[in-house]
């Protein structure tokens, strides 16, 4: 394989402490080697300075190259929700849309995040002309890949309350015809990944395929919600293929629960 990238979201840091399952990320990661982690928002629960800066120190401790882009939970409360929702964010991690790049991997990322919307989340069209553009120079046979805390596909088991990114159809079409390949997402705390040719019939005419992934939360914030399952997801890829390989704390350690392969198209 040519590389890994380990996926994570939802620490919400502030609400929740997972201190066990972090040390043991940790200890992993020499194992997995991957290159790159993507965090996919909601690293906090209320968007508080302090909490941001936590969850950057966790994610440096890890000693890896990370990448996030922010979620729901990431921006402020009244008023400065409406007035300078991002201002914390950009002083602790810096740009919303931040861009990896790579001989072998692309990642473009992508604020979903909305102020007026408490859980919806939506992509403006100027944003994905920047994907577009980000891909029309990227290496060839790099695999392409976009972040952004919000799912286009929805899990197989519930998620009340957690609508998908607004106007998803226009939204993985315009991704598709970029050329990305992967769109990783958070905020259900739920694993799903499913190919788009496992829900939408594409004629010759139709640019080419792409895989939607979720991961599991890595914070369990709502004490009503204890059965849900605390892990991330490692994705590795040569030439032909991508891997998705998903990792669920167990007791005290995680184990690999699942695993998909797929086509690059």
């Amino acid at each position: 394989m040519t590389g890994r990238i380990l996926h994570i979201s939802d620490l919400h840091v502030g609400r929740v402490a997972t201190p066990e399952p972090m040390t043991a990320l940790g200890e992993l990661i020499a194992q997995l080697a991957p290159q790159v982690l993507v965090v996919t928002g909601d690293l906090t629960h209320r968007g508080r300075s302090a909490e941001l800066a936590h969850a950057k120190s966790l994610l440096e401790e890890l000693s890896l190259p990370f990448f996030v882009v922010p979620g729901n939970h990431d921006i402020p409360y009244l008023p400065s929700r409406f007035t300078t929702p991002f201002a914390k964010w950009r002083r602790v991690f810096g740009q919303l849309e931040p861009v990896h790049t790579s001989d072998s991997l692309v990642v473009h990322g992508l604020s979903s995040v909305r102020p007026w919307r408490q859980q919806g989340g939506a992509v403006d069209l100027a944003a994905l002309a920047r994907v577009r553009a980000t891909f029309e120079s990227a290496p060839e046979g790099a695999l392409r890949v976009v972040a952004l805390h919000h799912h286009l596909a929805s899990p197989p088991w519930r998620a009340p309350g957690k609508d998908p990114v607004q106007n998803r159809g226009l939204v993985l079409r315009s991704l598709v015809e970029a050329g990305v390949e992967l769109v990783l997402s958070g905020h259900v705390h739920q694993a799903a990944i499913v190919e788009r040719r496992e829900f939408e019939v594409l004629d010759e005419a139709s640019p080419g395929s792409v895989v939607l992934a979720t991961v599991p939360g890595f914070g369990r914030p709502r004490p009503r919600r204890r059965g849900e399952a605390v892990g991330f997801s490692v994705y590795e890829w040569n030439e032909a293929e991508l891997r998705a390989h998903t990792w669920a704390w167990v007791g005290r350690s995680f184990e690999r629960v699942g695993e998909r392969t797929f086509r690059r198209s």
